[in-house]
């Protein structure tokens, strides 16, 4: 039975057969793809299935070759199916683990090979020496006459040369036979060796071609790379006009509130118009009742003016009074010394006498 021994994911591809030139998808999604090992016929094979249909079925040769042809696309040429399959992986690293079981794979598959032609080779060099035998003895047989004489002639030993010699013979038709199966076998492998280099041939234009499609799309997402930046650009334009726009919707806001408070403030002075006849009526009363009042006024500034001439006066008068009081107290004191020293003198005048 088969056994898987690596299993990934990928997305699977075969070259047109028509233009041996474009791929084309043979599953809609990432599909498993897996190695399996067959241990009765020592070889291997890649297998991939989609739902109930089998989109890969690839014996693996020692003639094969997986080749990257980006960071995450590999393909390889399979004779026997007489197409080119492909693979899209997500990582590198996945496409770097494919190909590195592939070229195990591939080493095994040469052992092997190398191994049934060692037993076939074996096989064939034991026919040969069979077949060398063979003359010796149908040469002695011809000495020693012809079957029947040899067998009337030899007895039990000469049967026993005619068996063995039927088995000799036996064993040159089954390599002979065997022959003509590896050069059959050979000649396919010429054939398929053959579509092998044309496939690769056509991988190694298709390569090409691909390469220039690569280039033409680098070109492509450059020219789109300027277009989004200029893009981005307009976009930044339009957010600093539509900031633009949003700082005059709010300043108009602003302004209408303030027309709003204007047309409220002229409604009031408009109210207050109204009153202004009240208001200037009042204000004539006011204005004879100021001028009633500036003539008491001025008439007090009269009064104020007579009184502060009498406080002149009077003050004047107290500093000629404060004046002569001066002159009596000094006078007065100089009495009082006087009397004071007269004092002196009659105190004296009585301890005398």
């Amino acid at each position: 039975m088969e056994q898987p021994i690596f299993t990934t994911r990928a997305h699977v591809f075969q070259i047109d057969p028509t233009t041996k030139k474009n791929w084309v998808p043979a599953s809609k999604q990432a599909v498993t793809v897996s190695y399996f090992y067959d241990s009765t016929r020592n070889s291997y094979r890649i297998i991939s299935v989609d739902g109930s249909k089998v989109i890969i079925n690839s014996t693996i040769t020692p003639n094969m070759t997986f080749t990257k042809t980006s960071q995450k696309f590999g393909q390889w040429a399979d004779s026997r199916a007489n197409t080119v399959f492909g693979l899209g992986f997500a990582s590198e690293q996945q496409l770097a683990k494919f190909a590195e079981k592939f070229q195990e794979v591939k080493e095994a598959a040469k052992l092997a090979r190398d191994k049934s032609q060692e037993k076939m080779e074996t096989s064939s060099n034991n026919s040969q020496e069979s077949g060398r035998e063979t003359p010796s003895s149908t040469q002695a047989s011809s000495i020693n006459g012809t079957d029947d004489e040899k067998i009337s002639h030899g007895g039990p030993e000469t049967a026993a040369l005619m068996s063995e010699n039927d088995k000799l013979k036996t064993t040159v038709e089954q390599s002979n036979t065997n022959a003509k199966k590896l050069e059959t076998e050979l000649q396919t492998l010429r054939d398929s060796n053959a579509r092998l280099v044309d496939a690769l041939t056509e991988s190694s234009a298709n390569v090409e071609i691909w390469k220039k499609q690569l280039n033409t799309c680098k070109e492509e997402s450059d020219t789109l790379r300027e277009k989004i930046a200029e893009l981005e650009s307009q976009c930044e334009k339009a957010n600093v006009e539509k900031e633009r726009n949003s700082k005059l919707t709010v300043r108009v806001q602003e302004l209408e509130t303030e027309l709003q408070d204007k047309e409220q403030e002229l409604e009031n002075l408009r109210k207050q118009a109204e009153i202004i006849p009240q208001l200037m009526a009042e204000c004539e009363s006011i204005t004879e009742k100021l001028q009633a009042a500036e003539v008491k006024n001025k008439d007090l500034e009269d009064r104020m003016e007579g009184l502060q001439a009498d406080i002149e006066d009077s003050q004047s008068k107290q500093g000629n009074m404060k004046g002569e009081l001066k002159k009596f107290m000094d006078v007065l004191d100089g009495k009082i010394d006087e009397l004071h020293e007269f004092r002196q003198g009659l105190s004296k005048l009585g301890v005398d006498n």
